[in-house]
């Protein structure tokens, strides 16, 4: 089974470059470039568990034995393009939306119990006062109740330039996603250093401290900016 070959297909088919499709995966797991992708489409290495089925709803596949090993019944989006996939995911919502199509809903549960939860942490800590290079590569696993269920990785800050929300030593929960908002705290890159700051896009941009000891860094745009994530 040529899965890189398949999963090449499937891409193009949904009408993505390899950065594209990195960035939309990176929005459900831990970040990844486009070097991953072109590995996992020229086979040299496979994407976890994880990955793989956050792929297959990427590119709109619906019957994944059939895609991959030529099992069960074709997926409802064989044969579209793009555009063809949006407009099929429209038109579900829609239906959604009717009483007449409509499913009835579920019994709601009894008690909503804590779920436990297991994600990256990475050993090499953000610098929320200097800066430094974030290692996606070194992580260890951090388990517990107290993950937010949109959280892709966690952190450890270090410095104490966002105290008093993020102190010296506390874990961060990290929701991937490549664009904040005004006034959001995220994980950043710039010119090849890791930050935890505030975006402010009041006048220009700027990443900003909590702690006013700490002076705003004025993003010039010669440098590359890298949104990594949202603080959750």
């Amino acid at each position: 089974m040529d899965i890189g070959r398949k999963l090449t297909e499937l891409r193009k088919a949904a009408g993505y470059s390899q950065q594209e499709a990195a960035e939309l995966l990176s929005k459900h797991v831990s970040p990844i470039t486009n070097r991953a992708v072109s590995k996992w489409e020229t086979d040299v290495s496979l994407p976890d568990a994880e990955q793989f089925i956050w792929l297959c709803h990427i590119y709109g596949v619906a019957d994944v034995p059939a895609e991959f090993i030529g099992a069960g019944t074709d997926s409802p989006y064989s044969g579209l393009n793009r555009d063809g996939i949006l407009m099929a995911k429209e038109l579900i919502s829609l239906l959604r939306l009717s009483d007449r199509f409509k499913a009835a809903p579920a019994e709601e549960p009894a008690a909503i119990m804590a779920v436990k939860r297991t994600l990256p942490l990475y050993d090499m800590s953000i610098s929320s006062g200097t800066g430094i290079f974030l290692d996606s590569d070194s992580y260890s696993r951090y388990e517990g109740f107290d993950i937010p269920p949109e959280a892709n990785f966690a952190v450890r800050i270090r410095g104490d330039s966002m105290a008093p929300d993020l102190r010296d030593g506390c874990i961060a929960f990290v929701q991937s996603t490549p664009k904040l908002e005004h006034g959001d705290i995220g994980i950043f890159i710039y010119n090849g250093d890791a930050y935890c700051r505030m975006m402010d896009r009041s006048n220009g941009v700027k990443l900003v401290a909590l702690n006013s000891r700490y002076a705003p860094i004025h993003i010039k745009y010669a440098y590359e900016l890298r949104t990594v994530g949202k603080v959750v």
